[in-house]
């Protein structure tokens, strides 16, 4: 899928992922990005997989298990927009979810695997997608979106929490 959707399909926050995405087929990028991400984890070390630049914030595992968390949840908006379900599917508060989960005391192999598989869910329902499928426009936490707009944001809000790995966390 080259295109990109229209800004009605997503709310202005989102922008900031969406406009991340650089050109190209979206499942060849989010490939891409999946051996990027895992080259990274596998260069860590459990020092660097436990840091935080700040007291306030999250350790680079969180950090990494967010963005795998964010992806499940944006997959299975994407999933039930895609096929056509209506309801006004509900949002979710990463400051609850990131501290309530496990991911401080995963090892970087877990973090891993888990970053994998929900990365392989996610290529695998895309690439089951028709063109039909991809325009859908449902609601998520009360705003319109398209599924073609969450794909765009699993992929910007990964390169968005690159970016800040590699200024802030591996120099």
């Amino acid at each position: 899928m080259r295109e990109r959707p229209a800004v009605s399909e997503y709310t202005p926050y989102q922008a900031q992922y969406v406009s991340l995405v650089p050109e190209g087929d979206l499942i060849e990028i989010l490939e891409s990005q999946r051996a990027r991400t895992l080259s990274l984890i596998a260069g860590l070390t459990e020092e660097q997989a436990n840091y935080r630049y700040a007291p306030d914030k999250w350790t680079l595992k969180q950090v990494i298990g967010h963005i795998s968390d964010n992806e499940r949840i944006m997959s299975y908006r994407l999933l039930r927009i895609a096929r056509g379900d209506q309801t006004d599917l509900p949002g979710y508060d990463q400051d609850v979810l990131v501290p309530n989960a496990p991911f401080e005391g995963w090892s970087l192999e877990q973090l891993a695997e888990d970053y994998r598989a929900v990365r392989e869910s996610t290529l695998t329902l895309l690439r089951g997608l028709s063109a039909d499928d991809w325009k859908r426009i449902g609601t998520a936490n009360g705003t319109p979106i398209s599924a073609l707009a969450l794909a765009c944001i699993n992929s910007g809000h990964e390169l968005h929490h690159l970016r800040i790995v590699e200024e802030k966390y591996v120099k």
